[in-house]
């Protein structure tokens, strides 16, 4: 015979697991934080969606050093230029 004791929480702050016995406001037996006040959970990230942060901050790594590589090219060039 099962008896129904409502929702099952896990208090946001202190951790102590708790049924809310069908009350109107779930609040912790232990610390007495109201679960409605709990701060809304990140969705998990993907593996696929690691992977392209990843490719992303590799990309953007490797672009502005190449450009400053560029541009350091060009002044020796136009360095040596005005030197002739």
């Amino acid at each position: 015979m099962a008896r129904d004791l409502g929702t099952k929480y896990v208090c946001f702050k202190c951790g102590t697991k708790f049924y809310d016995l069908k009350k109107p406001v779930p609040t912790c037996p232990k610390c007495g934080s109201d679960q409605r006040d709990a701060p809304a959970a990140k969705p998990a990230q993907t593996a696929r969606q690691a992977r392209a942060a990843a490719k992303e901050a590799e990309e953007a790594a490797e672009t502005p050093a190449t450009e400053e590589a560029e541009e350091a090219d060009e002044k020796e060039e136009a360095e040596e230029a005005d030197d002739e």
